[in-house]
Parts: C-alpha cells; structure tokens; sequence
C-alpha cells in the first residue's frame, strides 16, 4: 500500500534498491546529497548532480527535465553515509520560472524497481523558493527510512548547500548551473502535450491544485508522539491554500482551509480555490520559513566532569516547535531504553542468583551447615551489588531526564502544555495549527515522578475513545461507576477544549451527541462559550440528524476529491475539520445510527471528520463482535491514571495520565471565551 506522506513525516522502506520519481510540469534540476549521522555533507563529493551524475549506489539525470528517475542502492552506501537527501532546484539564466510558486506542485515517489510505489511526496505550499529538499533517505539503527522534507530555499542551490554544511557551496552550485545550461542547450524540445494518459504522476504535475484535486487516496501519518509510535496522519493540501504537514513538524499556513485569508492576510492572492466553497485543505500546511533553519540553542558550557547542561528546543528541527516535540519525542525514547536496560539488569541478576543458589542445593554436602549459608550470602550479596549498579545507572539517567523535563516543560507551546501552565495566561487564537497535541502524561513505574507529554500528531488520523468503564487502576478508587463517567465526560470535555484552542478560527467545528442528556453539567463550558456548531442533540432524533449530516458530508467530499472537483463544493460548505463527540454510547442509536457511526470511524479522518467517543465498552455488549472494529480503530484514553499504553521498542507498559484542568481553575472557560470572541470578530 503507497503511503501518501506529508512534511516531517517518515516511512519504513522494505527495499534497499529503488527509483525516485519526480514530475514537476518545468524542466526542474534533480541532485542528490549525501550526509553523515548528523547531516553534513563532507565534501562536493558527497553531491549528485548533472555534471557529476553517479556516485557509488547513487545515479541522477543529466540535465533539467519535467520528469526525472533516480536509481538508489542503499546497500551500496558507504557506512559513513547515513542520509541521501533529494534535491530540486530551478535552472537559473534560462529565461524559466525563478521560483516554485510559478510551477506545479511537484510530485515524488519512491518506488521499488518492479515500478510499485512506497511512498508519494506533493509538494505544496512553495512560493519565491527556487531549491527545495524534497525527500530524505535516513539511516536509522541499520534500517533505512524516508522523510517528506519539502524545506524550500529562496537563495537556490547556493543557500541550500550552505545550510548543508558545505564550505564550497557557491562554487559547486555553479558548476550544477553550468552544466545544466550546457545540457539544455544540447537538448530537442519536447513535442506538444498530449491529453492525460493515466499517469498519476504526471496528472498529479500537471495540476497545481495537489492530491485530493488530482483523484489520488488520502494517505496516513506515523504517529509517535504519544506513542511515539505514532505515530501518526495527514493530507496534501491545495498549493493556492497554503500547503500542509498532515503531521509535520511544521507550522500552519497562513490561509484557511477554504482557500480564503485568515485575519492575518491583507490580501488573500485569487486563484481557483478563492471560489464558491473552495477546495479542502485537511492538512498541516506548509512550512512557513524560507531562510535556512536557525541553529538549535547552546546550553552553557559544563564544568569538568559534570553533564551537559539541559535546554529547551535542543533538538533538530526547522522551528522551535518542531525542536520542542523531537525533544519530548527523544525524552520518551530515553526513559524507554533506561528503563529497559535497568529491568534487564536486574532480570539478568535475579537469573544468576537463582543458578548460583540452584548450584548450592544441588549439592548435598552444602544444604546445610555454614558453608550453604556462606554460599547463600555471597549470592544475594551479589544479586544486591547488580541491582544497586542498574538502579545507581537508571538514577543517573532520570535525573538527566527530570533536568531536561523541568527546562522543557515551561518552554513548550500552548498545544504541548499542560493546563496550569503559565502559557495558557498569555493565549491568543493561533493563526497555524500545530504539528502535534498533548493529550496527557506517561511514566512507568521506575519513573516516578517523572512524566512525559504525550504528544499526538495533527490533524488526527484515529479517533479518540475516552472509557468511562472501570479500570485496573480505578479499581477501588471509584466504586460508583457514575463518577468514572463524569469523569470520562470531564476528560472530553478538556480535551475537546484543547483542540478547539490550538487550531485557527474557523477550521475546527464540534458537534456533541448527548442523547439522553446525561453530561449537560460536564458540557456546560462549551456550551455556554457557545463554541459548539449547535446545542448537544439528544434522543434518537438528534442522534440520527447529526449522523446523517456527517456521513452525507463524508461521501460528499470523497466523491468529489475521486472526481477530480474538490474546488465545486456547495457554496457555503464547511471547509473547517469536525469533532463529532458522542457520549453514552449506545443510548439513542438505532441499527442504522451504529452502522453510520462505523463508517464516520473508518472514513471520516481522511476526509476532517474525526470522533471522540465517551463510552463503556460494556455497556454495547449486546452488540457482541460487531463494533469490535471500532473499539481497535480508536486511541483508547482513561479519565485516571491506567498503564494500557506500550512503547513500540521494548514494549513497556506506560501509565496514562490524562491533561486534566487543575481544580478550582478558570483557565479553561478563559480559553473558551477567547475562542468565541475571535470567531465574533472575525464573522
């Protein structure tokens, strides 16, 4: 299955010797650049391009072209080489376009040799940039992955090789122009255009209008974050809309999802998607900054002997966002690791102690008598001496952690922090979305009090189910099960209020089914900040109403993304990402009403209509392995702490704290208000 991937997104690849495909609708210049572990490139030796087209398992084309096919042996890198990054740029002093704002969104795919593709790239959202780092082939503990890129350079190849790390950039970029300037002038024009034959490829060049415009299927996000494994979710957005992330660690474009300006844009520019509807832009739009990435922060420098200082932000990345969610993401991979390396020591331990006193009482003469209990006692001496070391290491490492978590925790935005944190004093309405939302805390055992955030990547790919029914954890703590599903609802409600805080005015609507009307106290701040598209829908006709809007609006948009019309929507259409949150299920729902609410699981992520269920799977027994589909296809959240998450390494069992308003605070009615009034305004 092709994965559609989105800015910062990755993808395992399954083969060493592929084809890079690229169609750009103008003749574009392909070059390929090789880098070490962290990124550098050692020499111009280490560049691919029309002058110097073979490197060992590595061949680009010869000159500019509209299509390009690059021929990669990863096996064949030297073991130096950790990073193959696949470079566009735009020929200069041929009288072509002088940025990719005036060409088509280009369109790459990593494909195997039988021609099947694994991976795809649009690339959208560019504009005065003339050089671009479409994709990056990285090495990973000896697994090789591909990374949608889509950083843009407006200084050309020039600039992108100096941000590269390379000394002779100016010189090497004019030599790739001088020999591309030769190659042009030695080429035949190519004939005129025929009509569309198929090619998706070529189909996806020829329109500017990106992926959902051009018939191709959504694709899905890795995401991590939380479970870091996240992985994670997204869409190619229109290029006149501003371009996406789906899940990358990229800021939010400046224009809507309906093509339209946000407050911010004096003058929206015109295009297709300025008309009636506009096309749908579900995704994290593009990366903001053309200049090159500023380098990470520098903590001051240690005293001998003494570990390096923590900083916020001291990650890669291309914004202090993105910087901030690798950190938490490299956070959680360390206490992964630390925590399996002490369990390990210690099962290693607990397994020498149980031979070495098996060796004694195997022994007849040393059951007994002080010898058996010299024996004993230098086992269990030993034992406590492997135990200490792992517990005196584990220590170490969380309190390098807890270093880095105490400069980390104040510095992340409002999407990544907690509700009592100062930030949230200071919020305003963003006008980009983030790549990522926190929707709790993780620890183990061994951690305390350590917490991660757990992050999740934007616009979310799963739904979200918060289980109102009792819990290993809850067990004892709440013997009535009223308070776990007020506390579910509560739950919800927070989180409903997060995602409503983090994304811009008018690109996220939410809809609540509350049939019998169970949580009117839980939903009262929502309610009354009157942030909610309509009053919560009860009983079974409020169920089947709003369920019959969102599947209409779900076989709506795919038949008009499969027929090539995402810009012929309805005037008036909600181009805005919705949240259908349904609480006591399965009250009010009828056989169709189930059936319905299936398909919006299933199909709606793809299309922007997402579901946060309150639910206790016990009480839709009845309905026996029917929904079972539906329980696994949602994020299964708890109102209290439960360990039911697992990291993908080792697979620890992490306890899931969820990001719940402080008591007594107003923070999130203060939020709420300033979300309503910034809808008022902007109406």
């Amino acid at each position: 299955m092709t994965a559609e991937l989105v800015r910062g997104q990755n993808h395992p690849l399954s083969q060493v010797r592929l084809e890079i495909r690229i169609s750009a609708g103008k003749p574009v210049v392909a070059t390929a650049v090789l880098g070490d572990e962290s990124g550098r490139i050692h020499g111009v030796e280490w560049v691919a391009h029309p002058g110097v087209p073979t490197l060992p398992g590595l061949e680009v084309s010869r000159q500019a072209a509209a299509d390009h096919r690059l021929a990669v042996d990863l096996d064949a890198m030297a073991a130096v080489v950790h990073r193959v990054g696949v470079v566009l740029a735009l020929p200069t002093g041929v009288g072509g376009p002088v940025g990719f704002g005036a060409v088509a969104a280009p369109f790459v795919a990593v494909t195997g040799l039988d021609g099947a593709e694994i991976a795809t790239f649009t690339l959208t959202g560019l504009d005065a940039e003339s050089a671009v780092v479409a994709l990056e082939l990285y090495r990973r503990q000896g697994a090789w992955k591909v990374r949608a890129v889509g950083q843009g350079y407006a200084g050309g190849m020039a600039e992108l090789l100096t941000d590269q790390g390379l000394p002779q950039a100016h010189r090497l970029a004019a030599e790739i122009n001088e020999a591309v300037v030769r190659g042009l002038a030695r080429s035949v024009p190519a004939p005129p255009p025929r009509a569309p034959d198929g090619d998706r490829s070529r189909q996806t060049a020829a329109s500017a209008l990106g992926p959902e415009q051009s018939g191709s299927p959504y694709g899905t996000q890795n995401a991590p974050g939380a479970q870091g494994t996240h992985g994670a979710q997204g869409i190619s957005g229109s290029q006149s809309t501003g371009g996406p992330y789906g899940a990358t660690p990229n800021p939010h474009g400046a224009a809507d999802a309906a093509g339209g300006a946000t407050p911010s844009d004096p003058e929206p520019a015109q295009s297709a998607s300025a008309t009636a509807g506009g096309p749908i832009d579900y995704s994290h739009p593009r990366r903001q900054n053309t200049a090159p990435p500023p380098p990470p922060p520098t903590a001051p420098p240690a005293q001998p002997g003494e570990p390096a200082r923590p900083v916020a932000g001291d990650a890669t990345g291309w914004s202090m966002e993105e910087r901030l969610y690798n950190q938490v993401w490299g956070m959680f991979e360390d206490l992964a690791r630390s925590t399996a390396a002490y369990r390990s020591a210690v099962d290693f331990a607990d397994t020498r102690m149980e031979r070495e006193l098996d060796q004694v009482l195997s022994d007849p003469r040393s059951r007994i008598g002080g010898q058996g209990d010299a024996a004993r006692e230098a086992a269990q001496a030993k034992h406590s001496s492997l135990v200490d070391q792992a517990r005196e290491a584990l220590d170490r490492d969380l309190g390098q952690l807890a270093a880095e978590a105490d400069v980390v925790e104040p510095a992340l935005p409002a999407a990544y922090a907690r509700w009592d944190n100062p930030v949230w004093h200071a919020y305003r309405v963003p006008m980009e979305m983030p790549m990522a939302l926190r929707l709790g805390d993780l620890h183990v055992p061994e951690s305390e009090p350590l917490r991660i955030p757990m992050l999740v990547r934007l616009p979310l790919e799963r739904g979200l189910w918060i289980d109102s029914g009792r819990t290993g954890s809850s067990d004892g703590l709440f013997a009535d099960s009223h308070d776990m599903r007020r506390l579910a609802m509560e739950s919800a409600v927070a989180h409903t209020a997060r995602l409503l805080a983090v994304h811009p005015v008018g690109e996220f609507t939410v809809h609540v089914l509350d049939p019998a009307g169970s949580a009117a106290r839980e939903l009262s701040p929502l309610v009354r900040s009157g942030v909610l598209a309509a009053p919560p829908a009860a009983g079974a006709a409020g169920v089947a109403a709003v369920l019959g809007q969102l599947t209409e609006r779900v076989d709506l948009v795919q038949m008009a993304v499969r027929g090539g019309v995402a810009d012929s929507l309805p005037p008036g259409f909600d181009t805005a990402q919705q949240l259908l949150v349904v609480n006591d299920f399965p009250h009010g729902f009828d056989d169709r009403a189930v059936t319905q609410l299936r398909y919006l699981a299933d199909e709606g992520p793809a299309v922007g209509v997402h579901l946060m269920m309150v639910a206790d799977r016990e009480d839709a027994a009845g309905y026996g392995p029917l929904l079972d589909p539906l329980w696994r296809g949602l994020l299964r959240l708890t109102p209290v702490a439960d360990d039911h998450l697992a990291d993908p390494w080792v697979g620890h069992a992490w306890t899931y704290e969820p990001a719940l308003v402080p008591p007594g605070s107003q923070v999130l009615e203060q939020v709420l208000a300033q979300v309503a009034a910034a809808r008022t305004n902007y109406s």
